[in-house]
């Protein structure tokens, strides 16, 4: 599936809250996949920091769904101390300076400000005796193998939600969760806009002159459109329904099929002989001139083009 990094960004583990504005999110598929939680709650504990963890994966993958180990480098409740952060046999003691409350207040002029108790980090508990393990955290760093299933349908900057999935956090406070962002690979001749797809087919000329069947490849099996007598170069067909399914429903897109002459390099003698002929018998029969194009369609995206032409 390619390389993939965990992190808040591209270096280690950690929480940014500001890495996945950029990400669409995807309202289906594994686990909780909606909006971003906080890093953690304003006072009180703290929960567990967010991960983001890259994952590349084929066209033919997102096309049809797949599904994935991922090994997320992660901290993890401690196995000696079970997370509380004591040495085995004893117990966190209520914070004196808060008293439990996980909070300091005082007086400021006419003001009483509330803040995070300094000494116990707003738990309301401080650690007696440390667990030797883990130093008192309550947690320590290993690897941990989660599999992971891609809707069909995922489109590069979308992500996975895994609640729950990211790093401890600590002394009895919630872990956070995990992002998988999903990067596609380029498909050979198939090019994606949400979930159509376009693909140029190249037609001899006799054919386009004189119509024909031609085959078309699909996402699935191959399909078949008529070719109209003179259809010209550049000619679009729309195919309902063949396009990238929708990550939200069980719809499909649609794919654009855009016919190329298809001119060859080579031509053997009786091929050059017909088709001189053929060029003779045409040589003096009159093309009305096509008006210029002034370009400033060209500057659109071309599958917007495309969709004015088919409504």
């Amino acid at each position: 599936f390619g390389h993939a990094g965990v992190g808040a960004g591209s270096g280690g583990a950690g929480y940014d809250p500001t890495i996945f504005a950029d990400f669409g999110d995807i309202l289906g598929g594994l686990g909780d996949l909606f909006g971003v939680g906080g890093g953690g709650r304003r006072g009180g504990v703290r929960r567990g920091a967010d991960l983001r963890y890259d994952l590349e994966i084929s066209f033919a993958e997102a096309a049809t769904g797949t599904e994935t180990t991922l090994q997320i480098p992660r901290e993890e409740p401690c196995d000696t101390c079970g997370g509380s952060g004591s040495a085995p046999g004893s117990t966190p003691q209520k914070c004196g300076q808060c008293q439990g409350r996980g909070q300091v207040r005082f007086q400021q002029g006419f003001v009483t400000v509330a803040r995070t108790c300094p000494a116990c980090g707003g738990v309301g508990r401080v650690i007696a005796k440390p667990c030797q393990s883990c130093h008192g955290q309550g947690r320590i760093g290993r690897e941990r193998n989660l599999t992971v299933k891609i809707p069909a349908g995922i489109g590069t900057a979308q992500r996975l939600r895994l609640t729950g999935e990211g790093e401890h956090g600590g002394r009895g406070a919630p872990p956070g969760d995990l992002y998988v962002v999903v990067h596609v690979g380029d498909h050979a001749f198939f090019q994606r806009d949400g979930d159509d797809l376009l693909c140029n087919i190249p037609v001899t000329f006799p054919t386009l002159a004189l119509g024909g069947e031609i085959k078309i490849p699909t996402l699935t099996d191959p399909t078949t459109i008529q070719i109209p007598q003179g259809t010209q170069a550049d000619t679009r067909f729309r195919l309902r329904g063949k396009g990238m399914p929708n990550v939200n429903s069980r719809g499909h897109g649609d794919l654009y099929v855009r016919v190329q002459v298809a001119v060859p390099t080579k031509l053997s003698g009786d091929q050059k002989s017909l088709l001189e002929e053929l060029d003779a018998t045409m040589s003096n029969r009159a093309f009305e001139p096509v008006p210029a194009d002034t370009g400033a369609d060209e500057e659109r995206p071309f599958f917007d083009r495309v969709k004015d032409i088919f409504g």
